[in-house]
């Protein structure tokens, strides 16, 4: 696979990773209805950039390792800008968002310390999991239930889970690993 660095779906993950640091500034200057502007332009950035790299064949190791990045910078600043934006439904839902950082800093923090670089699985559980927590965070703070987001909180646990155990398993980092039952079925063909 030919590696592409200046890609359309490349600076599509970069700018959602310098949307991340938008959302922080938006958030400290107490811009809500901005921020969630920006929040769901930025979950839209994510929902097209894979799909139109795979179908303009400019898919890379590079380009993966930058959509997790913005992934990374993105998720970490909806969690502290909603913190400092919604104090009280964050205080009020806090088991869940601790849940969901766990599951976002642990498997990165696992990756850095076992191969002292960020990973990138794009596993289909962290896709359903970015799929439920887009819609239930907004609508939480929307003013909507929060038994959306409580759900999409612990799927994005099993999601970190299997990220966790992929990173245990892998002697080397990979990217776009479907799933943990696809890295058991290739281990067994060996």
């Amino acid at each position: 696979m030919k590696q592409f660095l200046i890609t359309f779906p490349n600076i599509l993950s970069l700018l959602r990773f310098f949307l991340g640091f938008g959302l922080f500034v938006i958030a400290w200057l107490d811009k809500e209805m901005i921020f969630l502007g920006v929040l769901i332009f930025a979950f839209f950035l994510d929902l097209v950039d894979g799909p139109i790299a795979r179908w303009t064949h400019q898919t890379s190791e590079f380009g993966s390792w930058l959509d997790s990045l913005a992934d990374f910078s993105v998720y970490i600043a909806f969690i502290v800008g909603a913190c400092w934006l919604w104090p009280e439904i964050i205080l009020r839902e806090l088991l869940y968002v601790c849940l969901l950082a766990f599951s976002i800093v642990l498997p990165v923090l696992l990756g850095y310390i076992k191969y002292r670089r960020a990973t990138s699985y794009h596993t289909w559980l962290v896709k359903f999991a970015v799929a439920c927590m887009a819609p239930s965070s907004l609508i939480l703070f929307f003013g909507g239930p929060a038994w959306p987001f409580q759900i999409a909180s612990i799927i994005s646990v099993f999601a970190g889970l299997e990220e966790i155990i992929i990173t245990t398993v892998l002697d080397k980092p990979r990217s776009n690993v479907r799933s943990i039952v696809h890295i058991i079925k290739e281990q067994r063909r060996i």
